[in-house]
Order: structure tokens, then C-alpha cells, then sequence
């Protein structure tokens, strides 16, 4: 298995964010906001979604979405999914996939970064505490292409620039 070397057309990071850059606390979601996990699941419905393996204890495999979890922990299991040891090795397993969902953690997103074409970014209007966060997007690489403001949120789409 090689190593990706360049962006991937069909992967799309997906996250919610807080202002300060806060995503969780390595436990959960520091929010709940029902609409946003509407969007999500209407969003990923069907396609196959890559994480670490602390998301996936705090999320668990979702109906109608393939779960591949990210994990350095060989000896690591859970029914329902598919196991990497490393983000290239994921990436390689959902490969011949329409569209890819990068869905979390901090580590998993900061990895996914180099290879993502688009974020949708959930940028939720609180700033909690917390200790797993979103990696800066770098508007020298990313273009804002859409905004959909709601109460207390907004749904961004980022692409990469050509």
C-alpha cells in the first residue's frame, strides 16, 4: 500500500467547529445542535466514513454509512467495521468510492488535511472548552464556495484552490 501523494478528489472533510477552533473535549461534542446532525447524516448517508478510533467510541458505526476506523492498536476490533493502522492505508481501503467523509478526530482531520478537496465546516457560534480541535484552514489553499447561516451556526463549504 502506498502512500497518497497528492489531494484526493473524493475525500471531503466534514466537522463542527467552534470559534476557538474547539471540535470536542476527547469525549464528545461540547453542542448539540439537531439540525447539524440532520445535515450530517443526510450528507454522509450512503458513503463511506473515515475516523479515529476515539470518534468512532464516541460515535459508534452508523446505519447506511461503511465505517473505517483509524486505530495504531493492532489487536483493536468492533463489529461493523473496517480497521487501518494509518490514514493512508483508510484512504486506500474506500479508494474506489464516489465520495469519502473524513468525520474526525483532531489528529485524524490535521492527517486529512493534505488530501481533502473539500470541508464542510459546521462553524457553531460558541467558544467551549476543550482540548480536540480543527486544523486552521489556510485561505493561500482553501476558497469559501458557499454559507448557509442559521441560528446560533452556519454551514460552510471550503474548496481547495486550484
Amino acid at each position: 500500500m502506498s502512500e497518497p501523494s497528492a489531494v484526493l478528489p473524493n475525500v471531503t472533510m466534514i466537522a463542527a467547529v467552534g470559534r476557538n477552533g474547539v471540535i470536542g473535549d476527547g469525549l464528545g461534542m461540547p453542542w448539540h445542535l439537531p439540525e447539524d446532525l440532520r445535515f450530517f447524516k443526510r450528507t454522509t448517508m450512503g458513503h463511506p466514513m473515515v475516523m479515529g478510533r476515539r470518534t468512532f467510541d464516541s460515535m459508534g458505526a452508523l446505519p447506511g454509512r461503511r465505517s473505517v476506523v483509524v486505530t495504531r492498536r493492532r489487536d483493536w476490533s468492533a463489529p461493523g467495521v473496517e480497521v487501518a493502522h494509518s490514514l493512508p492505508e483508510a484512504l486506500d481501503l474506500v479508494s474506489g468510492a464516489e465520495q469519502v467523509f473524513v468525520v474526525g478526530g483532531g489528529e485524524i482531520y490535521r492527517q486529512a488535511m493534505r488530501y481533502a478537496a473539500r470541508l464542510l465546516v459546521t462553524e457553531v457560534d460558541l467558544s467551549p472548552a476543550g482540548s480536540v480541535t480543527f486544523p486552521e484552514i489556510d485561505p493561500s489553499v482553501w476558497v469559501e464556495t458557499a454559507r448557509d447561516a442559521r441560528d446560533g451556526f452556519a454551514w460552510v463549504t471550503w474548496e481547495r484552490r486550484a
